[in-house]
């Protein structure tokens, strides 16, 4: 039988250190370690201490003064000198003892978000933002500088009045292609879409009012909040309603592999985590899939129509063979005069372009010539967790799922992982 440790500390109400509740702070200070523990505070109705001063009433008084606690903390064997020597020295006024504790098991269940952590503790502080009078311009340069497609845009007293998101510009403004697409067209074309939108202003087309949170909300409430909205980050208010912060979904994962990488590497016994789903839990069964003779033409047009921004290809036993996004496509084809137009197009939904001589050349390439064969996978029986750290490690926005023998299941997004956050 594996050996743990109970550590008992019996001090009272009075006690305190630097400042805080010693209870408080012996609390923080083992959870901060790390270390598979668990701690309890009962607080006593009666007691006496070494001086004859009792505590408690006597069924008199409903009012405490200077009741006796007892702080029990459960720890494995191989941590007993670690915290028995952070917890001495906090102590100055009571009894700290130790005993054994047979383990029979150690389980937890499979949260994957701490519930104690607040937004302030992981929010991106000094996010961009703009203004109001802000040219449209301006606001897809920032895109096409960064990693992100959404910004708050805030009013002269600094409070987010509202959002501008990629499907802003694109449906509001009529920029006709997407971000990464843009970042990739010829310089010219992008010269002159930065020139149309440059008579815009961002109070114009922005999506209004902005849906924000406190910083000292509470992460897992955020969470609910993007998921119910359909957001993919929150600006984060003070308690003026002023812009102090960030908070995206890449901030929410990276505080859970945090996490999970913290109780996974806890000294002792290993942990049962309980209920913790797999990525064969949580994939979407709604992706398009090609074979790999599938001409490029009917790729592009599968992509615009289906408001999709990539397939994958399959053989016909359904073995993953690659992934085609429509950065792909059009950035293969580059070179040809027409190609920028005609993903302006398909890129909204719109039928492709009507030049013949393009659209034989388009039909004339399969998916196999164009597809990515260099993606990163996961196998169905995966944890969510360690799926999770899969994709911020690789920056990925989506992940197919494969079973044993490699045939594709379905695909994992940032979305559905939110979800199971929540």
């Amino acid at each position: 039988m594996r050996q743990y440790k109970v550590i008992d500390i019996f001090t009272s109400e009075q006690a305190w250190w630097r400042g805080r509740p010693l209870t408080d702070a012996i609390i923080e200070r083992v959870r901060d370690m790390r270390i598979a523990a668990r701690t309890m505070v009962v607080k006593g109705s009666q007691g006496s201490y070494e001086t004859g001063e009792a505590a408690g009433m006597e069924k008199i008084e409903p009012v405490s003064y200077n009741m006796p606690v007892r702080i029990t903390i459960v720890i494995p064997e191989a941590e007993l000198e670690r915290v028995s020597e952070a917890i001495d020295e906090m102590v100055d006024d009571g009894i700290i003892g130790v005993h054994d504790i047979g383990l029979i098991t150690h389980r937890t269940r499979g949260v994957l978000l701490p519930r104690h952590i607040r937004v302030r503790d992981i929010m991106t502080s000094e996010p961009r933002k703009v203004g109001l009078s802000t040219s449209l311009d301006e606001v897809a340069r920032l895109f096409l500088a960064s990693s992100f497609t959404g910004v708050p845009v805030v009013d002269q007293h600094g409070r987010p009045v509202g959002v501008i998101a990629q499907s802003d510009l694109i449906y509001r403004a009529n920029m006709p292609l997407r971000i990464g697409l843009l970042a990739r067209s010829d310089p010219e074309k992008t010269a002159s879409v930065l020139k149309v939108l440059a008579s815009k202003r961002a109070g114009e087309i922005m999506t209004k009012p902005a849906v924000t949170v406190g910083q000292d909300k509470l992460v897992s409430d955020a969470v609910k909040i993007m998921v119910e909205k359909k957001v993919k980050r929150l600006p984060v208010v003070d308690e003026a309603g002023k812009l102090v912060g960030n908070l995206s979904r890449l901030d929410v994962f990276s505080i859970v592999i945090k996490e999970c990488t913290a109780r996974n590497s806890c000294n002792g016994p290993p942990i049962s985590v309980q209920n913790l789903l797999t990525a064969s839990d949580i994939m979407s069964h709604r992706i398009p899939t090609v074979l790999p003779d599938a001409p490029v033409e009917e790729l592009m047009n599968l992509i615009g129509c289906n408001d999709i921004q990539r397939v994958c290809v399959v053989d016909r036993d359904g073995r993953f063979l690659g992934m085609i996004s429509d950065v792909d496509l059009f950035s293969a084809f580059s070179g040809i005069p027409g190609i920028w137009d005609y993903a302006a197009k398909t890129s909204l939904g719109r039928p492709g372009g009507h030049d013949e001589d393009l659209r034989k050349h388009l039909r004339s390439r399969t998916a196999t010539q164009v597809m990515n064969t260099n993606v990163v996978t996961v196998k169905e029986d995966e944890p969510i967790d360690e799926v999770m750290r899969i994709m911020l490690d690789h920056g990925l926005k989506r992940l197919p799922v494969l079973d044993a023998e490699g045939a594709f299941k379905g695909i994992i997004s940032r979305d559905s992982l939110l979800r199971e956050v929540v």
